[in-house]
């Protein structure tokens, strides 16, 4: 393959990796799907492809579908919650994500689309987000167009329920994220309540590899009651675990990495509305966080 060649892959490389993120929730499954298309590519004569972006759009849907299936199956077991591996806007991150990547990839947005089928999910994200059209879909899905808009409607119904629309200053938005991180570091539940919705809802995915609350935890005052209890128990640990923290954009919510009194590496992302934290969004698996690995480890 000629360097023209592979410059065309890598010209569609942000896009299609947009795609294979959204459609897995995975860094890690993302690239390998990109590395195999690009294999895929290199076995094809490009002047015999009249649409490359076409092409590597359906080979790059048709590897997230079949890898979505087994995905699926390992979900069926995972101890706890499960949370997309996280995607860091910092400009010091080599592995933060191209602008159009990261357009929106919130946790509730995600966590929309893995309650979707494998197909749903597909229809909906490359015509409502990628702008493909039906008669591409369908292709790429092997269904009709009609089944194809049907999927989508279905899944984009879905999704907006699950993931209602809100907009805030980000002054506000950063005040209130600074003040969380505060009252949840020094375990103030009373601040933590007034930071916190009623009905906010944490999230914590350890994979059952490290300690990680196994259920959800719902409501303010539960959340509040929680971190009063991690740092009770954190000021057991030894003195010499260095704690180290810095802000960050994750999965476009703000947010926090961290090196928790643990020794654990951990992100967490705050939705907020309405000037109140609706989700917290705690990732700990140490499997999806290898890509921050030695970030934190140069930043330590």
């Amino acid at each position: 393959m000629s360097t023209r060649d592979t410059d065309i892959f890598e010209e569609h490389r942000a896009y299609l990796s947009a795609i294979a993120y959204r459609m897995l929730g995975s860094v890690a499954d993302a690239e390998d799907v990109m590395q195999d298309a690009f294999l895929r590519w290199r076995r094809v004569a490009p002047e015999a492809v009249e649409h490359p972006r076409a092409f590597l759009s359906k080979t790059v849907s048709r590897l997230c579908l079949d890898k979505l299936k087994e995905a699926r199956r390992r979900r069926e077991i995972y101890v706890g919650p499960w949370l997309p591996e996280p995607v860091i806007n910092d400009p010091a991150l080599s592995v933060s994500p191209p602008e159009n990547v990261a357009e929106d990839i919130s946790f509730a947005l995600m966590l929309a689309l893995e309650r979707l089928s494998p197909l749903e999910r597909a229809a909906f994200l490359l015509h409502d987000v990628f702008d493909m059209e039906f008669a591409e879909i369908a292709v790429v899905l092997e269904r009709n167009e009609a089944a194809c808009r049907q999927l989508a409607s279905r899944a984009r119904a879905h999704v907006r329920k699950e993931r209602p629309r809100f907009d805030m200053a980000p002054d506000k938005s950063a005040e209130i994220t600074e003040a969380f991180f505060t009252a949840a570091k020094s375990g103030d539940a009373s601040a933590l309540r007034d930071l916190l919705a009623k009905d906010a809802t944490l999230y914590a995915d350890g994979g059952g590899r490290v300690i990680a609350s196994l259920n959800p935890i719902y409501g303010g005052d539960a959340i509040a009651r929680f971190y009063e209890g991690v740092i009770r128990k954190a000021a057991s640990m030894k003195p010499d675990l260095a704690v180290w923290s810095r802000r960050a954009v994750i999965n476009g919510l703000p947010g926090e990495i961290m090196r928790a009194p643990d020794g654990v590496l951990m992100t967490t992302a705050l939705e907020i509305r309405d000037g109140k934290v609706v989700g917290v969004y705690v990732l700990r698996n140490p499997e999806k966080l290898r890509h921050l690995a030695e970030f934190s480890s140069s930043t330590h």
